[in-house]
């Protein structure tokens, strides 16, 4: 949930700044940075977590560290996409996508109690899915929908 204090905070000082500057808050804008300040963290995550995000990846699926490193280039791209109103709405509808697929992940991770940043099996286990990711993961796809499909 600390990645969502990122969301939030960066969207409520966007708007600040927006409304100080332009005499009027800015929701896209402010919406798509938050977004996309979100987006890109958890993308260079990718890279100094990379051991135990492979390791939420299901067996099944090979070369696990490349799709690790992969996914990682692939958020910040979507945080900078975001941002760039051409391309915002596609960048949209991509980002949905990988939240869903990404879910898939998160299924494999809780159930095996991964705990990513020690590249372990101390993780909080389902209780996380059920609590946290699950309403995260809303969050995120609503979000994405509303500032960068529905605004747009």
């Amino acid at each position: 949930m600390k990645l969502l204090v990122i969301l939030f905070a960066t969207f409520i000082l966007a708007l600040l700044g927006t409304f100080l500057v332009q005499g009027k808050p800015d929701f896209i804008f402010s919406g798509n940075l938050g977004m996309a300040v979100f987006i890109i963290f958890t993308g260079f995550s990718h890279f100094k977590f990379q051991k135990g995000m492979a390791m939420m990846i299901p067996e099944f699926i090979p070369a696990r560290m490349f799709w690790v490193y992969c996914t990682g280039i692939l958020e910040v791209a979507a945080g900078i996409g975001l941002m760039i109103p051409a391309v915002r709405e596609i960048t949209a509808i991509l980002l949905i996508i990988f939240y869903v697929l990404v879910f898939i992940a998160n299924i494999n991770s809780s159930r095996k109690r991964i705990n990513i940043f020690k590249a372990d099996y101390t993780g909080p286990g389902m209780k996380y899915l059920y609590m946290q990711r699950i309403p995260m993961q809303i969050i995120l796809i609503v979000w994405t929908w509303y500032f960068g499909i529905y605004l747009h």
